[in-house]
């Protein structure tokens, strides 16, 4: 996959370099399933599932220019970003108002956000649960959220989200060439329980 970078307007340059192991597993989980991506960014996600074989794509950023991003990305990869879905929404409201349901979804929120777009301040440790249970409403029964968080002292909250299965993917999906910095990398991967 290919992604457009900026190196000189910006602290961050649209692309996260820990995410790629993470972005691979996303890629080879996607063939034919709906692909739910929150908090897009400029959906390196997103083109990853559409490279998989995802049957459907969306996704939910509260930035414009993030969402503008995303579909220069896909399209960069040959993909037609009309044939994708965008929504720039806060993701908890547009959560709350949604009535699709998806077989995967990558939630990785920023570790803290006051978005002029939303009331509210999101902080991830604070606010994971929440997002978890907020997209597993919209996940299909045997779907899978991937979650993660670079916050270096994030801690899940597993006895808050015993209606889950929880499968800590962190380590794995790290790269070598972050295994310095191993405490900044989370990723989980969840399912609903199956009673």
């Amino acid at each position: 996959c290919r992604f457009l970078v900026n190196f000189t307007d910006y602290i961050d340059t649209g692309l996260f370099l820990d995410q790629r192991i993470t972005r691979g597993l996303v890629r080879d989980l996607a063939r034919g399933k709906r692909f739910l991506n929150l908090f897009c960014y400029t959906g390196t996600a997103t083109v990853y599932a559409a490279r998989g074989g995802a049957r459907s794509t969306t996704s939910v950023d509260a930035s414009r220019g993030y969402l503008a991003w995303a579909r220069r990305n896909l399209a960069l990869n040959g993909f037609d970003p009309g044939r994708h879905s965008f929504h720039q929404a806060d993701v908890l409201t547009w959560l709350s108002r949604e009535n699709r349901f998806y077989d995967l979804v990558f939630l990785d929120p920023p570790t803290f956000s006051n978005s002029k777009r939303s009331q509210a301040v999101l902080d991830v440790q604070r606010d994971h649960v929440e997002l978890i249970r907020s997209a597993a409403k919209v996940l299909k029964q045997e779907g899978i959220i991937l979650f993660s968080s670079n916050y270096r002292k994030f801690q899940m909250d597993v006895d808050a989200l015993k209606g889950f299965r929880m499968e800590d993917l962190s380590a794995r999906t790290l790269p070598p060439d972050f295994k310095r910095r191993a405490g900044m990398h989370h990723c989980w991967k969840i399912t609903k329980r199956i009673a």
